[in-house]
């Protein structure tokens, strides 16, 4: 296999787990939803079921059996949205992301590959890497690869114009303000939630009633719940992690752009290249780690 086709190859593949990460990532976003409306759901039934329960004894029967039911069914989304399911997501897009890697340094020529014109040293490193997901080949099934050609870079200022730019311009910046976005919109849900349970404590407290503090329960629950979900998603920590990184490679791009020699370059790219690393392991590292429950709370 000439250099050419290892390197087509390579792009493919990577393709491939980049697109089997995206489908596993999805799953477990939806099954994150999933427990977040259980627990909303559940909270407002097993209310029901209590306000209704000297009234309507039968339909408050029905209720709180729908309640124990969603409560039940939690512990049996939760492996579909943490442990293993999180650990094999990560471990796909470290391969996705470490096969990029690999070709854009070879393309460039920087780094180990310098004197690898035959690409020997980036079959050898890609088979290593690829041997470590070795175990997640079967979520790659019905997985195709995206019909693309590889990078156009033949050396380092074209890797800085290809790679570094490009995640900086399309992938940190968008994505850290699709974060904001979303924590705007997380904490607006949250503010008007705590807004709500004000409003209903001070109804009940001027018109008595027990059925009034069984819906600041439940309002409390779904803050609660939501606040669970937005840590799990660990949206402010890939925020600051995206802006951080995107500052980085904005300071080696400017670098890279005054400097003159050819060791300065390859050290700038290997430079960057290292920022991308860190900061993937770094963020996939947190998303890993075992979230905070969905449970829902007694509102009964």
């Amino acid at each position: 296999m000439s250099a050419a086709e290892l390197v087509a190859d390579l792009w493919r593949q990577q393709s491939l787990w980049s697109r089997t990460a995206d489908r596993m990532k999805r799953r477990i976003s939806r099954a994150r939803t999933a427990a977040l409306a259980v627990t909303v759901t559940v909270a407002v039934l097993a209310a029901l079921a209590g306000v209704l329960a000297a009234e309507v004894p039968v339909a408050s029967r029905v209720l709180a059996v729908a309640a124990a039911f969603g409560a039940a069914l939690l512990p049996r989304l939760r492996p579909a949205w943490s442990g293993r399911a999180l650990r094999d997501w990560t471990r796909a897009r470290s391969v996705s992301e470490a096969l990029k890697s690999e070709v854009f340094l070879w393309l460039a020529k920087a780094g180990p590959y310098r004197g690898d014109p035959d690409g020997v040293g980036l079959l050898e490193r890609s088979n290593q890497l690829r041997d470590v997901g070795g175990d997640l080949l079967r979520h790659q099934a019905g997985v195709t690869p995206d019909q693309r050609p590889t990078p156009d870079v033949h050396d380092v200022p074209s890797y800085f114009e290809a790679r570094v730019s490009d995640q900086i311009h399309t992938y940190y910046r968008p994505r850290a303000a699709e974060l904001q976005k979303a924590l705007r919109r997380f904490r607006a849900v949250e503010l008007g939630l705590a807004v709500l349970a004000a409003a209903i404590g001070a109804v009940a407290a001027v018109l008595g009633g027990s059925e009034w503090t069984v819906w600041i329960a439940v309002v409390t629950t779904i803050g609660a719940a939501l606040a669970v979900h937005v840590a799990a998603a660990r949206h402010e920590y890939q925020l600051i992690e995206f802006l951080h990184t995107a500052q980085r490679l904005e300071v080696l791009s400017a670098r890279a752009s005054t400097e003159s020699t050819a060791d300065g370059l390859d050290a700038l790219a290997v430079a960057a290249e290292q920022v991308i690393s860190i900061e993937n392991e770094a963020w996939m590292a947190k998303l890993a780690e075992d979230p905070p429950d969905h449970r829902a709370k007694d509102t009964a």
